[in-house]
């Protein structure tokens, strides 16, 4: 990548100005001898709870393992259905199988790429899945308002599952408040990354935290004692979650950025082969900007040509992976497969430049 290309992402530049800061604040930890699941931990889990508007928050390795975690939490097993969406690279659906239990895929709204209240609606009309995984993609809360009334109405828990979305706000709520569960991942590119894996689960239900507690150290309810199925080891280590404390109070700045910066984009681009996001408020937090072009591969190689980065979020859904061997063969999706055949993703991060971003609008006019 030459010095004037503009990437998709850049973790050099997001990491540059912490250096220091993080390097303070882990070095202790080295001497400590206490690597796993200790008081970093802890002070980190009090920290996003507080910053979610919950009650409980469990660290865990990674975010796949929270969204499993908190499926099992909620009490899916082998014997039960979970609805899901089908075009978040398979991260919801796997938790399901990883829980042995059955997707139901549910469309896509065509203007934001989240669950369709009315696609959810006809599926419980023919089916009773015990949870619906709500995936507020590219950092944009999905309709939650009008999925929860649906959901209570027939007795369906609501996983959320925020990886894009730290942050995102409706009604002075955050992301992971609205449901009876929630998964994170603080993979480095998320809005809130650690320089590593981690992830998290947060719930006010008590019961629910205190199953997912065990969970993610084997079941236990005592040491070496496994009272609960499907445990598994999930646990943050002292470092990431040092960091994590390092970078949340700054959370909400680096999610004003990107939301100016994917505002900029939707207000200036003004192409009709290229069709853009909604102009957002806090209910989008910018984890990505994705837009949509019939044409996206030519789209895909100009922008290439002007040292522009690009990448396709996502391009197979869920339904159509390889691995099924053929299993959902039978579904049909229209409007995520129609959104997986012309989605682009443009460059969107809090270190990205004024500059940059006219450099994009214009490629982008110029297409």
């Amino acid at each position: 990548m030459s010095d004037s290309t503009i990437p998709v992402n850049s973790l050099q530049r997001h990491i540059t100005s912490l250096k220091d800061a993080l390097i303070s604040g882990t070095s202790h930890i080295i001497e400590s001898g206490h690597y796993v699941l200790g008081p970093h931990v802890s002070r980190f889990e009090h920290a996003f709870a507080d910053y979610c508007g919950t009650s409980e928050c469990i660290a865990v390795a990674n975010g796949t393992d929270a969204l499993e975690l908190a499926l099992k939490a909620m009490g899916v097993t082998a014997a039960d259905q979970v609805a899901v969406t089908a075009n978040a690279a398979m991260y919801g659906t796997g938790a399901v199988l990883a829980c042995a239990a059955q997707p139901l895929f549910v469309d896509v709204n065509p203007d934001d790429a989240t669950l369709d209240p009315q696609s959810l609606l006809q599926v419980l009309s023919n089916h009773k899945p015990r949870a619906v995984i709500v995936t507020h993609l590219y950092g944009r809360l999905a309709r939650i308002d009008e999925i929860t009334q649906i959901c209570r109405q027939h007795g369906v828990a609501i996983v959320e599952d925020c990886a894009q979305a730290h942050g995102a706000r409706l009604h002075g709520r955050v992301a992971g408040s609205f449901g009876d569960i929630a998964a994170f991942s603080f993979y480095p590119t998320k809005n809130l990354g650690a320089l590593g894996d981690g992830g998290a689960i947060v719930t006010s239900n008590k019961h629910a935290g205190q199953r997912a507690r065990q969970l993610r150290q084997y079941g236990w309810s005592a040491k070496y004692t496994n009272s609960l199925p499907g445990g598994r080891n999930s646990r943050l280590d002292e470092i990431q979650a040092q960091i994590l404390l390092t970078m949340l109070p700054l959370l909400d700045g680096w999610n004003a950025r990107r939301r100016d910066i994917a505002n900029r984009y939707s207000n200036a681009i003004s192409n009709p082969r290229i069709t853009v996001p909604a102009i957002a408020g806090e209910e989008y937090v910018g984890h990505l900007y994705v837009v949509r072009c019939e044409q996206r591969d030519a789209l895909r190689e100009h922008l290439a040509q002007r040292h522009i980065q690009t990448d396709i979020h996502y391009p197979i859904p869920d339904h159509r992976q390889p691995c099924h061997n053929g299993a959902y063969a039978g579904i049909y999706l229209p409007v995520t497969e129609r959104l997986a055949a012309t989605a682009l993703t443009l460059p969107c991060f809090p270190e990205l430049s004024d500059s940059e971003v006219e450099r994009v609008i214009e490629a982008c006019n110029q297409f």
